[in-house]
């Protein structure tokens, strides 16, 4: 389905639905710390919302992730 972030936006976003720290998300994906964040902000301002959590649930509710998408596999 469409929607307006990058890829790596969405890896980020896979990461906070979930419930990881920026430093976690950093550690996964291989990037620093700063770069985390600066992603969380482009999501933030695409989304038009105020936080990390209005965040996941934006993007739950426009069925651009799921929590299907965020379950570990073993």
């Amino acid at each position: 389905p469409f929607h307006p972030l990058s890829d790596r936006e969405m890896q980020v976003l896979t990461w906070l639905v979930k419930g990881m720290s920026n430093k976690e998300i950093a550690s996964e994906l291989n990037i620093s710390h700063q770069t985390v964040k600066n992603h969380i902000t482009a999501i933030l301002r695409k989304f038009g919302v105020d936080d990390r959590t209005q965040a996941v649930v934006y993007a739950l509710k426009r069925g651009w992730i799921t929590l299907k998408d965020t379950t570990k596999q073993e």
